[in-house]
């Protein structure tokens, strides 16, 4: 759906205007603590509040896996959903007051779960007369004062991001999404909230919202020529110093974006991926910061201002609802303004609160359909498959993914000029627990399998361009040197490389000696039984975060397109099941790759 610029732009003049400011009318609060006497023998001012924060919420809103169809659970038990936030949410304001919290969040709100893609792509969001979001829904219903854009907001394209936009009774945060052309905000950047306090003055919190710059990389085909995403640091720096000219008090930023100070991007684009504690140390007059983006659990972390040595509180809390951020801040009335003296920040676990009954009932209809939906039989299957050794081994199950996606790439190839060139694929365990069952296949099945939005592409690479590649995934593995006990508990995952930034690469046979440092892992890497030919052609079938250069593997970014479509990986996964009918493992796994020590394989 093509981007309405009358609405775009529109909607971007409006959010540097009105759209920011927003007063709460608040009943007078009581005050807290007594003070240490002030001038004549009075003791100062005082007024605390409390801002909770979640992150990372990727659609989940009932403790419930539409992948597994049943109940979340992970090794440490623990729930994910908006539903168990809200229970803590009422339980902070009871203890506090309302009029003394305010709610926000960190970005990623509506990609992850099968609820919030059924809303996007099957009962669409953006239909005349469409249904409003559960996300919106749900958010609503809890009353949050302002949610950050996540870089995930942008996969299902602008007009569903709009339309969400308009369906929450909240602002969406950005002050780096600015329009491609007038380089002006697109979203509203900040958002000031008063606080009434029992002391006359009103505490003004103003909440800045920063989004990652790797959309630019990420969802280039969706914001391309219409949005771009300048550093956090930079646009920081330009709107805190006027946030507190306006006359905020306390600074809060939003910021989808960790704190590591680390990049994926490579030098693709000259903006830090995780740079929130970058922001606190180089800009000053911050107060606290909610941290998004690395599904980190940072209960409390304090980062000095280089500039006024002044001490910057951090939180992060987990990801899809299964904690809370508290930060609590305790102000003073001095020399005629409201001063932090003192910001602190821990995590409520939300395992430890039951289900709010108000969101699951409001959500009750929509959470039926998704399940119904992603209960369809599609097709069976002759025999089980699991990821459960994919990490470490060859495994059937990624097998299918690149037998689908070659399959569709020579497919679409055929009869142009490069249908002769051989086509290879790449792909990721994206999780551990997927598993396609004998017997009956359904959508949740093949859903598990690969659980990301990302759509299919074909770039051409030369062999020796693959094998950098190779050598680059293999990073994944811990050196372990020959003789050495291997524990896959502790083999892979090296640097905290994550799962889907491992590829495995079908259609050559290769080995990887993991006694070898890297760089030097890839062995016996060849093609139809002989050595690969470093200058000879491949085309490969590649997924789109991969090819605009997520998890930066050299040569794939600027390697040439041949192809591309829309279509998520997983409908093709579906609709291939569903052509054929039954599934059978033995016409088409093999093992292409093994992980070996000075030639003996490991496993």
């Amino acid at each position: 759906m093509p981007l309405n610029r009358r609405t775009f732009l529109g909607t971007s003049a409006a959010a540097g205007a009105g759209v920011a400011i927003a007063g709460g009318s608040a009943v007078p609060a009581s005050a807290h603590g007594q003070g240490h006497g002030g001038g004549h023998g009075r003791p100062p001012k005082r007024y605390s509040f409390t801002v909770m924060g979640t992150t990372d919420l990727h659609g989940n809103v009932f403790n419930w896996d539409y992948f597994t169809d049943k109940e979340f659970d992970d090794k440490a038990h623990n729930d994910v959903g908006l539903a168990k936030i809200s229970t803590l949410v009422d339980q902070v304001r009871r203890e506090k007051g309302r009029h003394n919290t305010l709610m926000i969040d960190a970005g990623d709100t509506i990609q992850g779960t099968q609820l919030s893609y059924y809303y996007a792509k099957i009962d669409p969001i953006t239909a005349k007369r469409g249904p409003v979001h559960p996300m919106a829904q749900a958010m609503n219903a809890i009353g949050y004062d302002a949610a950050a854009l996540g870089n995930h907001e942008f996969n299902y394209g602008i007009p569903v991001l709009r339309k969400f936009e308009e369906q929450c009774d909240f602002p969406l945060l950005g002050a780096n999404a600015l329009d491609a052309k007038t380089l002006r905000p697109a979203f509203a950047p900040y958002v000031i909230k008063r606080m009434r306090t029992p002391h006359g003055p009103d505490v003004k919190v103003a909440i800045l919202g920063l989004t990652n710059p790797g959309i630019a990389i990420w969802d280039k085909a969706n914001v391309s020529g219409k949005m771009v995403f300048p550093g956090l640091e930079e646009q920081a720096a330009k709107f805190v110093p006027r946030l507190r000219s306006m006359g905020a008090d306390v600074v809060i930023v939003s910021a989808h974006s960790g704190s590591s100070g680390t990049s994926s991007y490579g030098d693709q684009i000259p903006y830090v991926e995780n740079a929130a504690g970058l922001v606190a140390e180089q800009v000053p007059g911050i107060d606290a910061i909610l941290v998004g983006h690395a599904h980190l659990e940072i209960p409390e972390y304090f980062v000095e201002n280089k500039q006024t040595g002044k001490k910057v509180v951090l939180s992060e809390p987990l990801k899809w609802g299964q904690r809370l951020t508290l930060f609590d801040f305790d102000l003073v009335w001095e020399k005629g303004r409201w001063v932090v003296e003192k910001a602190g920040s821990q995590v409520l676990n939300s395992n430890t609160v039951a289900e709010d009954p108000e969101i699951t009932g409001l959500l009750a209809d929509e959470h039926k359909k998704v399940v119904a939906y992603v209960n369809q039989v599609i097709g069976t299957s002759t025999a089980a498959m699991t990821t459960a050794e994919a990490a470490w081994k060859d495994e059937p199950i990624i097998d299918l993914i690149n037998v689908v996606q070659a399959e569709t790439v020579k497919a679409a190839l055929a009869g142009g000029a490069y249908a002769a060139l051989p086509v290879l694929s790449q792909a990721s365990c994206f999780s551990r627990t997927a598993q396609i069952p004998a017997g009956n296949v359904t959508i949740k099945d093949a859903a598990g399998l690969y659980p990301f939005e990302n759509t299919l592409e074909a770039r051409l690479l030369t062999g020796a361009q693959l094998k950098d590649y190779l050598e680059f995934s293999a990073r994944y593995y811990v050196q372990t040197a020959v003789g050495a006990p291997v524990d896959t508990a502790k083999l892979t995952n090296a640097d905290n490389t994550p799962d889907y930034n491992y590829d495995a690469v079908s259609g050559l046979t290769y080995e990887i000696d993991i006694a070898k440092p890297n760089g030097s892992r890839i062995v016996n890497l060849s093609f139809e039984g002989k050595p690969i030919d470093p200058a000879a052609e491949f085309v490969l079938a590649v997924n789109n975060y991969r090819a605009s250069g997520g998890g930066n593997f050299p040569h794939v970014a600027g390697a040439k397109q041949l192809w591309a479509n829309s279509e998520e990986i997983r409908n093709t996964i579906i609709s291939w099941v569903q052509a054929k009918g039954s599934v059978d493992g033995a016409q088409f796994a093999s093992v292409d790759w093994r992980l070996t020590r000075e030639g003996t394989p490991v496993f």
